[in-house]
């Protein structure tokens, strides 16, 4: 688990509640506790809520982002490793476990034809009714828009099958203390 930091907002910030999903605005000069702070994005806890910012707005917590860098693959092709790579930079702003070893991601296709290069991810939520679902599949768009060569990014959402715990990685079960 991460130590918690307490920061002031150096200016009025964008954020979604969590789990809802709704959009506030966290005000210039707010004491927020930063609680997570992975894979680009930010968990606060402010006036007794827990709040995600992205990552395009760390300047407003005094933090800074560091970008993915991935070697660009000659031939032109996008190189499925580093969409992997991508995606386990995605985390659920509860949970300290990337949607990889969370078990989110049922299925990652890359392929190219005439149009362009294409990725296809296939995944799933911890719970169906989660508010979070579409900042956590628009997270990992952009992701994997990232990756060099990536021109068109498709994120589908599904729960067939739910997910369960069972889907858990053994290092998300033991960062999780489910060992």
């Amino acid at each position: 688990m991460q130590d918690r930091e307490v920061v002031v907002t150096q200016r009025d910030v964008e954020a979604r509640l969590v789990p809802s999903g709704t959009a506030i605005t966290i005000p210039e000069g707010t004491f927020v506790t930063l609680t997570q702070a992975l894979g680009g994005s930010f968990s606060v806890a402010v006036n007794g809520n827990l709040a995600r910012l992205d990552g395009k707005d760390a300047d407003a917590i005094g933090k800074q982002v560091a970008e993915s860098e991935f070697e660009t693959p000659s031939d032109g092709s996008i190189n499925e490793d580093q969409v992997w790579e991508a995606l386990m930079t995605c985390y659920d702003p509860e949970i300290p476990v990337n949607v990889v070893d969370l078990g989110l991601i049922y299925d990652c296709k890359v392929w190219s034809d005439s149009e362009g290069n294409h990725a296809y991810i296939l995944m799933t939520l911890t719970a169906p009714g989660c508010g979070m679902g579409p900042v956590i599949a628009d997270d990992v768009k952009r992701k994997v828009e990232s990756v060099p060569n990536v021109e068109d990014v498709e994120v589908e959402l599904t729960f067939n099958p739910p997910w369960s715990s069972e889907m858990l990685t053994e290092e998300a079960k033991l960062e999780l203390g489910l060992l």
